[in-house]
C-alpha cells in the first residue's frame, strides 16, 4: 500500500477514536450535571402519596413491575423523576439515569419532558422528545417502569 495512504488511514482511524472519546465524556457529564434548566430542590427524600387521596389530585400510579404496582405518587406543579435521592418519584433501576425525566404542569396542562437521559422516556410506547401533553390514562414507560396518568 502507498505511504500516504496509510497515513490517511491512521489520520481517519485516529479521528474515529477521538470522536468516540468525546461522546463518551459527554454521555458522562450529561448523566453526572443533568439539564441546566431543571432547578434544584434540597434532597428530602423521597415522596409517597398518602394512602388517603385528595379528590381530584392527578397523580401517577405504578402499573410495572408487578413488586411495585399500585404505588402512586400525587402530582404537584414539578417532579423530577430518577435514581437520585433529590428526585420527587425515585425509581431504583440500572436502566433510570440520575434526573431522567420530569412530569410538570403548565397553564392548567400536564406535561412529561425527558432530561437528557441515556435510555429514554416513552409516552404510549412512543419515545419522548421535548415537553408532549399528558392525557388521563396515558402510559409512560421509564427504565422497567410503567406509570399510568390519573389527571
Amino acid at each position: 500500500m502507498p505511504e500516504p495512504l496509510l497515513k490517511l488511514l491512521e489520520l481517519c482511524l485516529l479521528a474515529l477514536v477521538w470522536l468516540f472519546f468525546l461522546r463518551v465524556l459527554r454521555a458522562v457529564w450529561t448523566e453526572v450535571k443533568g439539564p441546566s434548566s431543571t432547578v434544584a430542590r434540597p434532597a428530602t427524600g423521597p415522596r409517597r402519596a398518602s394512602p388517603v387521596r385528595r379528590r381530584g389530585t392527578p397523580r401517577l400510579v405504578v402499573v410495572e413491575p408487578k413488586d411495585r404496582k399500585g404505588r402512586s405518587y400525587d402530582l404537584r406543579d414539578e417532579q423530577t423523576v430518577g435514581r437520585a435521592a433529590g428526585c420527587q418519584i425515585t425509581l431504583d433501576d440500572t436502566y433510570v439515569s440520575q434526573l431522567h425525566a420530569r412530569v410538570f404542569n403548565k397553564d392548567g396542562g400536564w406535561f412529561v419532558e425527558d432530561l437528557g437521559s441515556t435510555n429514554g422516556t416513552y409516552l404510549n410506547a412512543k419515545r419522548v422528545s421535548g415537553a408532549l401533553a399528558l392525557k388521563r390514562g396515558d402510559r409512560i414507560k421509564i427504565g422497567a417502569t410503567v406509570m399510568e396518568t390519573e389527571l
